[in-house]
């Protein structure tokens, strides 16, 4: 049987994902208008999402459902 190789992550999700966002925004910004660079920074958006998201979820605010 294969064995999974492991991996711990050295940055959080939240740090990775503005990291990687950022970067996308930089290069989409070296595109002229059009369909690639709309691609990239919906990309971009999509990641700051997800970031907010997981900010939201982890808030001290939220309450179990009851």
């Amino acid at each position: 049987m294969l064995q999974r190789r492991r991996f711990k992550q050295q940055l959080t999700l939240q740090d990775r994902l503005a990291a990687w966002s950022k970067q996308v925004e930089e290069e989409a910004a070296k595109f002229p208008p059009g369909p690639e660079r709309d691609a990239l920074i919906k990309k971009a958006r999509q990641a700051d999402i997800a970031n907010h998201l997981d900010d939201w979820a982890k808030s001290p605010g939220l309450q179990p459902p009851k």
